[in-house]
């Protein structure tokens, strides 16, 4: 049975940003003035959005509050600063998460040379307010999944040779979404940017088609 609920494809993602400013973003659900009835949230996750900056852009200071921010860079260095008196460098393998409870204010760029490209992920949590937190790991590792309790959530990062097979997390809401590479899951094939949801997906599995890295949200309800 193929228990792939529903799939997003790369192309298919609603276009935003401001490319004029070196800012091109690809929102999986709706966000700011695209609305989709059909795509406002999935388990816990209320945003995934892919971000290119060119060198020099980036958003400037802005507010978030009552969410849980995951980000994970897939080309180039972040630079991130926020009202709490963090300011840090990015890079690919780094997972860097802000909760912006109460309030926080925060700014992202690319400071850098080259081009930068990163996945944001906005998940809602099971309560409001609190105090605003910080936190980057450095390297995260396939093998430590990354618990995100505010969201009941957790990350799992599947570094994928060709062939190899991984088995997706008993849980009532996955998403997957594939950073790198392609990947057959349940039978579908899905690219860089694509993104699979799953409802109490027992026994589902994805096999690498090429080299490949997966992020997984394992996600207890919603």
């Amino acid at each position: 049975m193929d228990r792939v609920t529903d799939v997003r494809r790369a192309h298919e993602r609603f276009r935003g940003g401001d490319p004029a400013a070196g800012i091109e973003s690809r929102h999986a659900f709706s966000f700011g003035p695209h609305y989709d009835p059909d795509h406002l949230r999935f388990g816990a996750v209320i945003a995934c959005n892919e971000e290119r900056l060119a060198p020099g852009a980036g958003f400037d200071e802005h507010p978030h509050s009552h969410t849980e921010i995951v980000t994970w860079v897939v080309e180039g260095e972040l630079t991130h600063r926020d009202s709490t008196g963090h300011e840090t460098l990015v890079r690919p393998g780094d997972l860097q998460r802000l909760s912006a409870a109460s309030g926080v204010r925060h700014v992202e760029r690319n400071a850098g040379p080259g081009p930068l490209t990163f996945l944001q992920m906005w998940l809602a949590p099971l309560e409001p307010g609190g105090d605003p937190s910080y936190e980057v790991v450095r390297g995260l590792a396939d093998s430590t999944p990354y618990a995100l309790p505010e969201a009941g959530a957790v990350l799992h990062v599947r570094r994928l040779a060709q062939g190899e097979r991984t088995t997706l997390p008993d849980a009532a809401h996955v998403y997957a979404h594939v950073v790198r590479g392609e990947v057959l899951l349940d039978g579908t094939r899905l690219g860089p940017g694509d993104a699979a949801r799953l409802t109490d997906p027992e026994g589902a599995g994805a096999v690498a088609a090429t080299a490949s890295e997966l992020l997984v949200w394992e996600m207890r309800g919603g």
